[in-house]
């Protein structure tokens, strides 16, 4: 019974890391691009699909919580196997090129190099998903809702660079 316990001490710890690190990244993006949203982001023609801008900050709330429980659940395997290494390796990858995408869209205000880093960060997140995967399923599952939303964001960023 004891050995159970551990190694849910062990998962909880890893994964409280983890969601504490996106948390972080995401609260240091938004941070970052504050004033955009709310001077330049405004002024911009946007489709249709246009979610209401308080939609954003729940919907990546959730979404951060959901990435930092699957990256701690992946890491909780032990970081000394090299399907760990890699798949992590992935996810740092993936969750800096979000940050990014955060800073040229909304700090730099270049919706067409933004649109360059979300297909980037597309891909990185799908090789994510591949390497979780490899070392646990549910940690992949978890991180089916981050890619369709960047799917979105995909397609509400390429609307929002043709119409502007």
């Amino acid at each position: 019974m004891s050995i159970l316990i551990l190694i849910l001490k062990k998962k909880l710890y890893y994964i409280g890391i983890s969601v504490a690190i996106c948390l972080v990244i995401g609260y240091l993006s938004s941070v970052a691009t504050q004033s955009s949203v709310t001077d330049w982001y405004p002024t911009l023609n946007k489709p249709s699909f246009n979610p209401p801008n308080w939609l954003f900050a729940p919907v990546w709330s959730v979404l951060y919580v959901m990435m930092g429980i699957a990256a701690g659940l992946v890491w909780a395997r032990g970081f000394h196997h090299v399907w760990v290494k890699t798949a992590l390796y992935h996810f740092i990858f993936q969750l800096l090129f979000n940050a990014l995408w955060s800073i040229v869209f909304f700090g730099l205000q270049e919706p067409f190099w933004a649109l360059l880093v979300i297909l980037t960060l597309l891909v990185l997140i799908i090789l994510t998903i591949k390497w979780f995967n490899v070392v646990n399923k549910t940690a992949a599952y978890l991180l089916i809702p981050y890619l369709l939303w960047v799917c979105f964001a995909t397609a509400l960023n390429y609307k929002i660079w043709e119409l502007n």
